[in-house]
């Protein structure tokens, strides 16, 4: 069965190779393997972006990120999705932002995957009413905050390229934070637990025009900054895995319930340890004393730095190679697109006999 699948990014963030969020990584990830596969990969996102397949482009915002600039956007995509559906038979639209109940198409077979905390979304949107539409988390951790009456199809869990990421390099002294730049991440802690560690922290991500994200930065983590703790801005993903493979340990601060952290994943399949507070699904990918540390304050986080450098590297692929495979992610979503696009060619077929 080949299948044509309308995957829809967040509109204020490019997808891509060197995409630097969760989401727009695992959308990308989607878009390449049904290329290979030898479907047919549609990507409604924002100018900026890169794909294997069929890109219809939105404007990009090149401003501040309001909710003006967030409505236009939302706007954009609505009209694209309706485009892309008309000049092609779409058989799955697959939705990835935060916001998709403002672009929903309002009918044919739909999937969106619950990227971040359930918390952040509108309750009623975890409770379609339509049965054409089915929502999911990446984590059994994220599934178990599902709110009373919610109806969420069993999580579908992320996965990362590990023998794309492994790229084994000498190990040099210094702790690494990949992240968005926004208080949720917590980098101002991991630059605190550094200093106290004694040890260099290099500090990769991307720093969105959003007023709070802009503040927090200001007011939090450039004064923070020294010779020895380096902000390095957006990474591609070259960058990225030449980081990865040398650093001792890759720490994740983040004060929010992690719905499944891929950096985590990704640091892993480096043969770098992680070192993070256990929010959400990240005592459910470090192994406290095997892979990495769980931490529970500032003292901590700075202990396990230090003693990260002593675990040991080939554990840590291992465990990446075992659990968090990209292929295991690609089979379950194209299960489900095969049984959505089958429910929808059954559906339409019944309509046709009538």
């Amino acid at each position: 069965m080949t299948l044509t699948v309308l995957n829809v990014a967040y509109p204020l963030a490019p997808v891509g190779l060197n995409a630097v969020g969760g989401a727009e990584q695992v959308l990308s990830a989607l878009d390449r393997a049904l290329v290979r596969q030898g479907h047919r990969s549609i990507v409604v996102a924002c100018e900026g972006s890169s794909t294997a397949g069929i890109l219809v482009e939105t404007p990009a915002e090149t401003g501040a990120l309001d909710e003006t600039a967030k409505s236009r956007a939302q706007r954009a995509h609505r009209a694209a999705i309706a485009a892309a559906r008309a000049r092609w038979p779409v058989d799955v639209v697959h939705l990835h932002g935060i916001d998709f109940d403002a672009y929903l198409p309002d009918d044919g077979p739909t999937l969106v995957t619950l990227h971040l905390p359930l918390a952040w979304y509108p309750q009623e949107v975890l409770r379609p009413a339509r049965d054409d539409l089915w929502l999911h988390a990446v984590s059994d951790a994220q599934q178990n905050t599902a709110p009373a009456g919610s109806r969420l199809i069993p999580p579908i869990p992320n996965g990362v390229d590990v023998n794309a990421l492994n790229d084994p390099r000498s190990r040099r002294n210094f702790a690494l934070v990949l992240s968005r730049i926004c208080p949720e991440k917590g980098i101002h802690l991991a630059i605190d637990a550094a200093k106290r560690a004694g040890v260099p922290l290099a500090i990769g991500g991307q720093l969105y025009p959003y007023q709070t994200h802009v503040q927090y930065f200001a007011d939090e983590v450039e004064p923070r900054l020294d010779r020895r703790r380096r902000f390095l801005g957006p990474l591609g993903f070259s960058a990225k895995r030449r980081l990865l493979n040398s650093a001792r340990c890759l720490v994740v601060p983040s004060l929010a319930a992690e719905t499944s952290s891929l950096v985590a994943m990704e640091a892993l399949a480096c043969g770098t340890p992680v070192v993070a507070f256990p929010n959400g699904a990240l005592p459910n990918i470090v192994e406290h004393g095997k892979t990495g540390f769980l931490v529970n304050d500032i003292d901590e986080m700075a202990i396990a730095i230090d003693a990260a450098g002593d675990l040991d590297n080939e554990t840590c692929r291992a465990e990446a190679r075992d659990r968090f495979s990209l292929d295991r992610m690609v089979s379950a979503y194209m299960e489900v697109y095969r049984a959505l696009a089958e429910l929808g060619a059954s559906r339409a077929a019944s309509r046709a006999a009538r």
